[in-house]
């Protein structure tokens, strides 16, 4: 983790405040010829204007300032919500114990007493952003975890839901019910037991593009797209869905099982949103840069640009918006898509179908 900070540091922005002009320069310049961006700031007043118009991710403070100390200073970031989570260390010629443990009481994360050696204020810069980037990504997936775990029982409450319903009134009236009534209510159970295992599908593939260390390796994407149609069978004949497949795809470089179901999710809104009967034509485009653009086209009425905007978003935005009817898969289908170096997106105009695309990495000549 030490050395990954090392190479990107470059990305992190450091606010010095110390009032001694000489001591700026000289902490300015050890920082930027490692590679930080840095910011400076004289006094107290002067470091909290900075912080609210270009936040940094972790400040060196001087206690002794003129007008506002230190402590002060970062009293008042800790107390503000959009700052108290930025790492404050600092770098005093103070050095009674007192004065170090008034720092850590006021919010600080630690102390250096000046004069300082130049490795040891680069490493504990380096230590301290490295905790706090652990703690981002921490909060980060907390949040997304709460917001996918509110999102997957909201999806599986319907079909569920479904299931016992229909369930519940032919324990109490098979008898009462003619035949015809029976297979409907089974057939109902039936096609909500697959959404019901479509989302334990999503949730089984979540975790494997989270964990599993793949291979990834030339397609073999007419197998992968036939797989995927098969997948879908039931999908197919429910609604009279034709697909129109090419003769030949151009090499791809990919994970043939997550590949698949990207083509699963697409094919399955496809044949939902689509026209009546649905019509998709499959087909892919080379691109100059390498990358190969696999798209599906549907005969559906197009979707809104607000619409649009939704639909591959993340768990925790995915969650507020809930980008109406396309479940939890486009949103997997992005991550997988990213992991395997590509991207993915939608074209579509009202009246005039939609578009959806993935991109891949081509097979080069060497390969």
């Amino acid at each position: 983790m030490y050395n990954n900070l090392q190479l990107a540091t470059s990305q992190f922005n450091i606010l010095v405040v110390d009032d001694t002009q000489a001591t700026v320069n000289l902490l300015v310049g050890i920082l930027t010829s490692h590679g930080y961006k840095v910011q400076s700031a004289t006094n107290g007043q002067m470091a909290l204007s900075t912080v609210q118009t270009h936040p940094p991710d972790l400040i060196l403070l001087d206690i002794m300032l003129p007008h506002m100390n230190g402590y002060e200073v970062c009293r008042r970031l800790k107390a503000s919500e959009q700052t108290r989570d930025i790492p404050v260390i600092f770098i005093s010629a103070l050095d009674e114990p007192w004065d170090k443990v008034k720092a850590f009481s006021n919010g600080g994360v630690d102390y250096i007493p000046k004069p300082f050696q130049t490795d040891e204020v680069v490493a504990r810069i380096n230590t301290h952003l490295t905790i706090r980037n652990l703690q981002k990504d921490l909060q980060q997936q907390v949040a997304e975890l709460d917001a996918f775990a509110h999102t997957v029982a909201h999806d599986l409450k319907n079909p569920i839901g479904v299931i016992t319903g229909f369930a519940g009134t032919l324990v109490d009236n098979y008898k009462k019910m003619s035949q015809d009534q029976q297979l409907e209510s089974l057939q109902n159970i039936y096609q909500s037991g697959q959404k019901a295992s479509n989302i334990v599908d999503e949730l089984l593939l979540l975790a494997s593009v989270n964990k599993e260390e793949i291979l990834v390796e030339m397609l073999d994407m007419t197998g992968v797209v036939a797989q995927a149609q098969e997948r879908l069978s039931f999908m197919i004949e429910k609604y009279q869905g034709e697909i129109v497949v090419p003769n030949g795809w151009p090499l791809a470089r990919g994970y043939a099982p997550w590949v698949e179901a990207v083509w699963t999710n697409y094919l399955s809104n496809g044949l939902k949103y689509g026209g009546k009967p649905p019509r998709l034509e499959l087909g892919a485009t080379p691109y100059a840069n390498n990358m190969i653009r696999f798209w599906v086209k549907d005969n559906g009425p197009g979707l809104a640009p607000e619409v649009q905007n939704t639909l591959f978003a993340e768990f925790i935005r995915f969650d507020e918006i809930r980008a109406q009817g396309h479940g939890l898969g486009l949103s997997i289908v992005r991550r997988i898509v990213e992991k395997l170096g590509g991207q993915v997106g939608i074209e579509s105009n009202i009246d005039q179908g939609s578009e959806f695309y993935f991109t891949l990495p081509a097979v080069e000549a060497e390969d």
